[in-house]
């Protein structure tokens, strides 16, 4: 199954052209390569090369990032993932191909263990009305107990809001409350999380996203829900004011 990784292009990502630094992008598809690889053999992966890796158009400071990886070559301990990475401007919607490659991914057997399982044959994401990302929990951001911090947790899911929002409306949108959030489970250092949000109401002038983070241990496969929220995001025009998105008659519809 493909991975996805969408992430905002801030200044402290972008270079001195103002546009998304290229080893801030390789570390993107490397990112998105090791989750498609041990996601797919539950094994310890490692990356052991990439081949040539050719950026045909730059992602701009403001815009989103969208990385995304899948096995498409399996060996007896090897895999091949091709990684793409498109840029997307928030509020036109346009999307272009910033680069693509493949990188070679690999996971040494140990005792009992076997080859590889093959290629696999069905990778269509579910329609299920569900934004989907995946993120990797490092060291930096856990806490004392090695489980992920709160607060990053929290960034996690508001960042999920604002990209689900802003797909939504296609307009410049603002956090304008968080409606509730709960924590039920701890996620350890080496998860993969994965963050789905869906808009649940469409106002005038505002969206109403809920985002649910989940875990998943990548040698067990184990998944369970750690958090979920509810946030509402507002529209605004360039001076800061709430900006309509839709009518009356069309909030109602969606509510």
């Amino acid at each position: 199954m493909s991975v996805t990784l969408i992430d905002m292009v801030f200044p402290g990502d972008a270079n001195h052209h103002g546009t998304l630094f290229g080893g801030v992008g390789l570390a993107h598809l490397d990112k998105v390569a090791f989750l498609a690889a041990a996601r797919h053999a539950r094994r310890h992966s490692v990356t052991a090369g990439c081949e040539r890796i050719d950026f045909a158009a730059p992602a701009r400071i403001g815009e989103m990032v969208e990385a995304t990886g899948r096995v498409v070559r399996v060996g007896r301990s090897s895999m091949g993932v091709e990684v793409e990475l498109r840029a997307e401007a928030p509020v036109s919607g346009e999307r272009r191909l910033c680069t693509r490659g493949v990188f070679n991914m690999v996971a040494p057997r140990e005792a009992g263990q076997g080859d590889l399982p093959p290629v696999p044959v069905d990778d269509t994401a579910p329609q299920d009305g569900w934004l989907r990302a995946a993120e990797m929990v490092f060291p930096a951001w856990t806490n004392h107990y090695g489980t992920l911090y709160g607060g990053d947790a929290l960034k996690l899911m508001g960042k999920a809001a604002f990209i689900c929002a802003t797909r939504r409306a296609r307009a410049v949108m603002v956090m304008a409350a968080s409606n509730r959030i709960d924590f039920s489970s701890p996620i350890r250092e080496g998860d993969m999380v994965e963050l789905a949000s869906r808009a649940t109401r469409l106002g005038r002038t505002s969206v109403t996203i809920e985002v649910e983070l989940w875990a998943e241990g990548l040698l067990t496969g184990e998944r369970r829900r750690s958090a979920a929220a509810e946030f509402v995001m507002v529209a605004v025009d360039e001076a800061g004011r709430p900006k309509t998105i839709c009518s009356p008659a069309t909030a109602l519809e969606t509510a």
